[in-house]
């Protein structure tokens, strides 16, 4: 029983995380994984937004700049990258350091990885100025 209720405050802490950052794109993946994976959307959650993100060291605009830059790293995570780029400007990470983040990585990860990046900013950038222009 004790087990169900810590795993109950992780989850609440995680979505209480996932909302601040992702606003509803978060919520929107977790949802979308109720049909096929109900537990993974919940492990989701509760990791790295009820764990990680509740960690004391560095701030949810911290934690977004290393998110952007790994994800971007890695190059095979766009979804994911393109949540984070959003998340980041949720957070206060500016257009012109996610633009540096990315630039960044051509020198770690490659131009290839730096290109996508950037491409996928340029997605989120133009999606959020429709957003705002729309509203």
């Amino acid at each position: 029983m004790e087990v169900l209720m810590s795993d109950n405050i992780r989850f609440e802490r995680g979505m209480r995380n996932l909302s601040a950052i992702d606003g509803d794109g978060g919520r929107r993946v977790v949802e979308s994984l109720a049909d096929i994976a109900p537990d993974f959307a919940r492990y989701l959650v509760e990791f790295p937004f009820g764990d990680i993100y509740e960690r004391n060291g560095l701030s949810l605009r911290d934690r977004e700049i290393a998110t952007i830059a790994a994800l971007a790293a890695l190059g095979n995570a766009l979804p994911q990258l393109k949540v984070h780029i959003q998340a980041g400007l949720n957070v206060g990470v500016t257009r012109s350091e996610i633009v540096e983040i990315l630039m960044q990585m051509a020198v770690y990860a490659g131009f290839p990885a730096a290109l996508n990046g950037l491409f996928a900013a340029k997605e989120v950038f133009a999606e959020a100025t429709s957003k705002a222009g729309a509203a």
